[in-house]
């Protein structure tokens, strides 16, 4: 599977330590930012959600300070599905349910807290029930 991974600065630090723990198991390309030095968050959001939009890759991580920004910024991209991420229901209901192609994580958990948000994330498989399928088709349709 291909995963892309990116952060601004504030999530820097944390994206290094995933994209580290990822590469044994997953294909994953880093979209940015490469330091600590200030940048704005929209734009490695953007990089993700429109790589996700041309299926170079499967589902997409991003990390800032709250996670807010990149999922505001990131659910602006046609196609993606971006859900911030708390704790581990939300990490496996934003796949089961709602059929999300990106995570949103905040740079303030520890790493431990990050892999096994990232790994439930990863792991958990859209359940292709009906009502949901429903559901994540009224927000498709929407605006149209």
């Amino acid at each position: 599977m291909k995963i892309g991974i990116g952060s601004d600065h504030g999530g820097y630090l944390a994206k290094e330590e995933l994209k580290k723990y990822l590469q044994s198991k997953y294909e994953v390309i880093d979209f940015g930012t490469n330091s600590e030095e200030s940048t704005d968050y929209p734009k490695y959001a953007f990089l993700v959600g429109e790589a996700i939009q041309k299926k170079n890759i499967e589902l997409g991580i991003l990390i800032c300070k709250t996670g807010i920004g990149m999922s505001i910024a990131c659910n602006k991209v046609k196609g993606v599905r971006c859900a911030k991420v708390d704790n581990m229901e939300e990490a496996s209901l934003t796949r089961l349910h709602n059929n999300s192609n990106v995570i949103a994580l905040s740079a303030n958990k520890n790493i431990e807290q990050l892999k096994q948000l990232v790994d439930t994330f990863l792991t958990t498989s859209f359940s292709n029930e009906e009502r949901h399928q429903r559901r994540n088709e009224m927000v498709d349709r929407y605006g149209e």
